[in-house]
């Protein structure tokens, strides 16, 4: 007979093993993400224990604003069926308030809204060969010290929160590039592109049109030297599906946005790129 159950924040250790879960669940995550993850919110990670060992983990990372973002939902496959990670959901969720955002499989789309959450709209993962590397634009520089602010503002409008913790860590990744468009000074839009389990990801892709998320693209993905490249893109973003298909990249998966609370007013037209499904 199984021992009482315990539900609690993550060790930094213990974390590690949800991202190795979600590895081997095909979510592909990069390889440094966990401590990016941390960084924004130390206390983000929690599981449920069943005798002593971990067997389900849910992420949700708080940002200010009081905007919380769920992720990792994830119980051990031996364990399925239990209700062991039903309890995580509840006992997490029922202690966060104001809004709550997390990019979910459709198979659970009702689920979720039994749960509170509406649906904002759907993601679409491509994927595919990096394309050949072409020219370099001029406009493009690696972001350092003195883009640091400008980038930041750019992102705080298409995320929606500040998020300065996790970007200092996002934009300093191992094995990872982070890039902006500067032109007659300003910074136009910029992208991270990271390496994964598979591949790279690039994300986020913040841009002010589609010529510049254009430029972005090529210089990231040239990161992958024709390996896989992956770009998780809005679905009400027609230029940055046409992006993604004018580099040969194809539809792999899909997930549903969905929020419960008021939902922020994204400009999705500025996002060609999702920062990561456990993130938003």
């Amino acid at each position: 007979m199984s021992g009482p159950s315990e539900i609690r924040t993550l060790a930094p250790a213990e974390v590690e093993t949800a991202v190795e879960w979600a590895a081997r669940e095909g979510w592909n995550p990069g390889l440094g993400d966990a401590g990016a993850f941390l960084a924004q919110d130390a206390g983000a990670f929690r599981g449920l224990f069943r005798d002593g060992a971990l067997a389900a983990t849910l992420s949700a990372t708080a940002y200010a604003g009081d905007f919380t973002f769920v992720g990792f939902y994830i119980c051990r496959p031996d364990l399925r069926g239990q209700g062991l990670g039903l309890a995580l959901w509840r006992d997490t969720l029922d202690r966060l308030g104001g809004t709550v955002g997390l990019d979910g499989v459709l198979a659970q789309q009702e689920n979720y809204a039994r749960s509170g959450f509406v649906l904002a709209h759907r993601n679409i993962r491509f994927g595919g060969p990096a394309p050949a590397a072409g020219a370099g634009d001029p406009r493009i520089r690696d972001i350092g010290p003195d883009l640091a602010a400008a980038v930041a503002a750019v992102d705080r409008a298409a995320f929606g929160f500040p998020r300065p913790d996790f970007l200092k860590a996002w934009l300093t990744l191992p094995f990872s590039r982070a890039c902006a468009f500067v032109e007659e000074g300003a910074v136009k839009g910029y992208g991270v592109v990271r390496r994964c389990r598979e591949g790279h990801k690039i994300g986020p892709l913040f841009a002010a049109d589609a010529p510049v998320a254009g430029a972005l693209f090529q210089a990231l993905a040239a990161t992958a030297h024709g390996g896989p490249v992956f770009l998780d893109v809005p679905q009400p973003n027609g230029p940055a599906q046409a992006l993604a298909r004018a580099a040969g990249l194809t539809p792999v998966f899909e997930t549903v946005r969905m929020y419960r609370g008021p939902a922020p007013a994204l400009p999705l037209a500025d996002i060609f790129g999702i920062t990561s499904f456990e993130l938003g």
